[in-house]
């Protein structure tokens, strides 16, 4: 499987066209579209602006997300296990591995192009189909699924290749649990390294 941090680059990546554009793809697409402007400003490319471009570009994107719901399907059956409180803390956790591991990957954008090729709604629930194209015109298929919270579409899950980011985290989390314990994977999610 390709590196599970693509997954997260190719949510920010790239100049957009869209073939069907329901709300879930449009508020996607507003998302991509302020990320890119972020990468392509100059005025941040500097080494200088690294922690400014990296503020902005979590400001964007953090509110893309459904973390709640992203860190509970991340944990899986093991979420019921946990007092509020514990909760409040993977989550929190959870999305610092996330935005830990992935915002350097933003920051090698190099012309990436994300065309929207299709999205589906049943309820509550939406995918929006699309496929990152490098210089190349390499193709990879790329989820995302949403779940509707009020008048917003929120990310929970991103599919890359057909490979569940979620359900990925949520094997390596099983096994840390299974074999140590939970106590033991909130160690592992507060270390930086």
């Amino acid at each position: 499987m390709r590196r599970v941090g693509v997954l997260v680059a190719c949510l920010v990546l790239g100049g957009a066209s869209s073939a069907l554009a329901g709300p879930p793809t449009e508020q996607l697409k507003v998302g991509i579209d302020r990320v890119i402007q972020v990468l392509a400003d100059p005025k941040l490319k500097s080494a200088a602006k690294t922690a400014e471009r990296r503020a902005t570009l979590a400001e964007i994107t953090n509110p893309i997300f459904d973390w709640p719901e992203m860190a509970r399907r991340a944990l899986g059956r093991h979420w019921q296990d946990r007092t509020d409180a514990e909760r409040e803390e993977f989550v929190r956790l959870f999305h610092d591995l996330l935005e830990r591991s992935y915002i350097a990957t933003l920051e090698r954008y190099n012309g990436e192009r994300v065309t929207y090729v299709g999205e589906s709604v049943e309820g509550e629930q939406a995918t929006v189909r699309t496929k990152v194209l490098d210089k190349n015109n390499r193709e990879l298929p790329v989820d995302y699924r949403m779940l509707r919270r009020g008048d917003r579409w929120l990310i929970y899950d991103v599919q890359i290749e057909g490979v569940s980011l979620v359900a990925n985290y949520r094997a390596q989390f099983d096994q840390i649990i299974r074999t140590s314990s939970y106590a033991r994977l909130v160690a592992k999610l507060k270390s930086p390294s």
